[in-house]
């Protein structure tokens, strides 16, 4: 029903994007402590977002990024956050709503949310879930080419318990 007034779906999805916003706060205050690192997958085509257009040619629809030791500028608003990368040692300014992101990560605490971007319209109902390795939980899910500054090949321990990766796909309304 469209006209339900309690949208558990919905709000559950701004209250993970809240624990993404203070996270973002808190590195931009202190920096990043320790071995934490994030992995954040959003929507290109959002409206909203702001990356060069060479940057959206190569990634028409969706883009990881790694916040780890090379970014600077980090500033967070309450309903996005900015941030300059280095994309082949070329620096670039990110624009990214809180909305548009669709997956979030630290792999240093096995830690890992998956969103649905909330401009998007689901006709079909079918979500696919991300596994732990798209969502940053291995060291090899850096598809976006940039650099995490961790390039010496050290391999996670074999003893270290992998995320788990809350779906909500049980709280979301299904569309007749």
């Amino acid at each position: 029903m469209e006209d339900d007034i309690l949208r558990y779906d919905i709000w559950i999805e701004e209250a993970l994007r809240g624990v993404i916003r203070r996270s973002l706060t808190t590195v931009e205050e202190f920096g990043l402590p320790d071995d934490h690192h994030f992995y954040i997958t959003f929507k290109t085509d959002h409206p909203d977002v702001n990356i060069a257009d060479w940057l959206r040619a190569e990634y028409p629809d969706e883009m990881t990024i790694v916040m780890q030791h090379q970014f600077d500028d980090l500033g967070v608003g309450e309903d996005g956050f900015t941030i300059k990368l280095r994309f082949g040692g070329r620096p670039e300014r990110l624009d990214v709503p809180f909305e548009a992101i669709t997956s979030f990560a630290d792999p240093s605490v096995s830690f890992g949310l998956q969103l649905k971007s909330l401009d998007q319209d689901d006709e079909d109902g079918d979500y696919d879930d991300l596994t732990p390795e798209e969502l940053g939980l291995e060291p090899s899910a850096n598809s976006s080419g940039v650099s995490t500054g961790n390039n010496d090949g050290d391999d996670l321990d074999d003893d270290k318990k992998t995320g788990e990766v809350i779906a909500l796909d049980a709280f979301r309304k299904k569309q007749s």
